[in-house]
């Protein structure tokens, strides 16, 4: 089947593509590298699935979204399409049905998240199969100043020209001009292979209704509808998920609650009940939704404010892809607002703690290796803090990534020895034979650390690797890994460190104060006295001939704005500052500067906090609800009047 048209009649069932497909097919199946910026429900994913079925090769699709990689290889699948995903839900004997499938050649696409690249053993397997492209999802996740910034995503680039990948795709329905002109950058796209067919939704009606008492809103809103249909209530906090899901079934609707803090199998439970039902409510934090292909959502509702306009846009994007009408209503509230920018400030790590932790990896040898969780409880930064440095540091040429890679393997024999030794020649028997032997046994597990395995049997890490995988594939043994670690090269350079630790410091405040710029821009929204969508799109760089006559603005010519309020600061006991002293003087680390201090009393955890126990505290949160810059500035009053001397890391 060679015409891309009959393909998507015949495989996929469509008479016609949608505005935009044809172009970035087009592209791809040329060998050129393009950009997709389509609404969300557009049809990103035919720009990629009716590609493969023409390239030679394995397209390898990226995406963070395990929720579409399910619904995207059970959709391929029943039309008759050889897909298949890696994720964290899939047992031994599905992932090596898998790698079976990859060595004979037999699937037209994978699915992997990013995260997969951090596995030692599946970029090995990548490294030996012939790619015809990779596919970027989420493409935004590129750009430093998006919305959604992710360290492994900065990585992509990179390993596509490892892997001599043909032609990259990147897709997303949530780029600014900005992040657009950072993702073609990144990938070498040319400016006519960027393909934008616009935001505009027609069928969405933006409304706003500003509330303290969203809870009575809600209620009010759900209530007075004779159909529902399927809704997505989204929340801030995985606790308001579950009691705003408990209320609405007191009340007597389908509503069930879903947020990051569930297992995966009661996840997976609630997003198959989601997709089946015309009436469910779901009640979710941003984890729910991305990836879900549901036509008919009739509602989405934000119990709070989003975080940034691309939130918003993304979260809206799932009402209404059947093209019938659907409303999306806004509610939130000042007191959101001031929490959503603690959780911004709470995020920025210490300026002196950057300085440390580039200290700490100028101190270590020229090859060294490190774990992000290590570093983390160190240095008391959240885990993407600390990718995020050690990506920077990348960037600035200081050191070069050798690769992931586990610290130990461990497995469980199937066989007797002697029965898995007779199927090799001499050689290899006497390699595997002194490789076994450097397994320590444990009570039900071998243990084998790689390093003196390398020193003990005087074969490289890749051959040791590959052998005990080969066994795992084989059915000889059941293979676990852990102690994942991150390979550096520190490289030499002329760089002034000081300089440069000022430039990561000021990198970070950056961060922040973009972040805090993009909350903004929600506020300026709903203040906005004029068509919302207009505004909405100006932001994406698309401009509407009038206005939109569908939002609360054109429909009522009113406007409900939320003002900042000027708070007071909480009335203290009178005892709680010789409390601080003291448990700074008790925890050093945990508590040792004025930002860590202010996370503390505002209720927003750190690695430290949590190691030490101190979220168990009766202090912790005591001024959750208050503007973390006016704490900070009472914590550098009050609690910082005695020196405490701070051990140094």
């Amino acid at each position: 089947m060679t015409d891309p048209v009959q393909t998507l009649q015949q495989v996929f069932g469509f008479k016609a593509f949608l505005p935009g497909q044809e172009e970035v097919i087009n592209a791809v199946l040329a060998g050129r590298s393009a950009l997709a910026v389509f609404p969300t429900g557009q049809g990103k994913s035919l720009c990629y699935q009716l590609p493969a079925l023409h390239l030679s090769g394995l397209p390898l699709v990226i995406s963070p979204l395990m929720a579409l990689m399910k619904d995207q290889v059970d959709f391929l699948v029943s039309k008759g399409v050889a897909a298949a995903r890696l994720d964290s839900s899939l047992d031994f004997n599905e992932i090596n049905a898998i790698y079976e499938q990859l060595d004979r050649n037999e699937l037209k696409l994978l699915y992997v998240a990013p995260e997969r690249f951090a596995n030692e053993r599946f970029v090995g397997l990548v490294s030996r199969l012939q790619l015809s492209m990779m596919v970027i999802d989420e493409a935004h996740c590129i750009s430093e100043w998006g919305h959604n910034f992710r360290p492994d995503y900065l990585k992509l680039a990179k390993l596509a020209h490892t892997l001599a990948v043909p032609a990259v795709l990147a897709l997303t329905a949530t780029a600014t001009p900005k992040v657009s002109a950072d993702i073609c950058r990144s990938f070498s796209i040319a400016e006519s292979d960027y393909v934008q067919t616009g935001f505009y939704r027609p069928n969405l009606n933006l409304l706003f209704t500003p509330t303290r008492d969203p809870k009575q809103a809600l209620l009010q809103h759900i209530g007075n509808r004779e159909q529902v249909g399927p809704t997505i209530v989204y929340v801030t906090r995985q606790q308001t998920a579950e009691n705003v899901a408990q209320m609405l079934a007191k009340e007597g609707h389908p509503a069930r609650a879903y947020h990051a803090g569930l297992k995966d199998e009661l996840r997976r439970e609630v997003q198959d009940w989601f997709m089946a039902s015309d009436r469910a409510l779901v009640v979710a934090t941003i984890a729910f939704g991305m990836g879900i292909d549901k036509s008919n959502i009739r509602s989405v509702f934000h119990y709070n404010l989003p975080k940034s306009l691309e939130n918003y846009c993304q979260e809206i994007g799932r009402a209404g892809r059947d093209g019938q009408p659907a409303m999306c209503m806004m509610f939130g509230s000042a007191d959101d607002l001031l929490a959503l920018e603690n959780f911004v400030y709470g995020d920025t790590p210490e300026d002196i703690r950057v300085q440390d932790l580039v200290d700490f990896i100028f101190g270590q040898d020229k090859y060294f290796s490190c774990a992000v969780y290590e570093l983390g409880n160190r240095f008391d930064m959240r885990p993407l803090v600390v990718k995020t440095l050690l990506t920077y540091l990348e960037l600035e040429g200081m050191i070069k990534s050798t690769g992931p890679f586990y610290a130990e393997y461990k497995f469980k024999p199937l066989k007797p020895s002697s029965e898995i030794l007779a199927r090799f020649d001499v050689e290899r028997q006497r390699f595997l034979r002194n490789l076994l032997s450097c397994a320590v046994k444990k009570k039900v597990w071998f243990v084998i650390d790689i390093n003196e395995a390398v020193q003990k049997t005087g074969s490289p890490r890749k051959r040791i690797i590959t052998a005990l995988d080969y066994l795992e594939q084989s059915g000889d043994l059941v293979l676990q890994v852990t102690g994942a670690r991150l390979g550096f090269r520190r490289l030499s350079t002329n760089t002034d460190v000081t300089i440069l630790k000022e430039k990561l410091v000021k990198r970070f405040e950056q961060r922040e104060q973009s972040d805090l710029n993009r909350l903004q821009l929600v506020l300026d929204l709903i203040n906005h006295r004029g068509c919302k969508t207009r505004f909405l799109l100006s932001y994406f760089g698309e401009e509407l001939d009038d206005n939109c006559g569908h939002c609360r603005f054109c429909l009522h010519g009113e406007n409900e704005p939320i003002h900042r309020e000027t708070l007071k600061m909480p009335e203290f006991d009178k005892n709680v500052a010789e409390q601080i002293k003291q448990l700074r003087a008790d925890h050093p680390q945990a508590l040792a500067s004025q930002r860590q201090v202010t996370r503390f009393l505002c209720g927003l955890s750190s690695p430290m906090l949590v190691k030490e126990k101190l979220t168990r505290h009766e202090l912790f949160g005591i001024a959750d609800g208050s503007p973390f810059a006016q704490i900070m500035e009472w914590v550098s009053l009050i609690a910082y009047n005695s020196e405490i001397h701070i051990a140094k890391l």
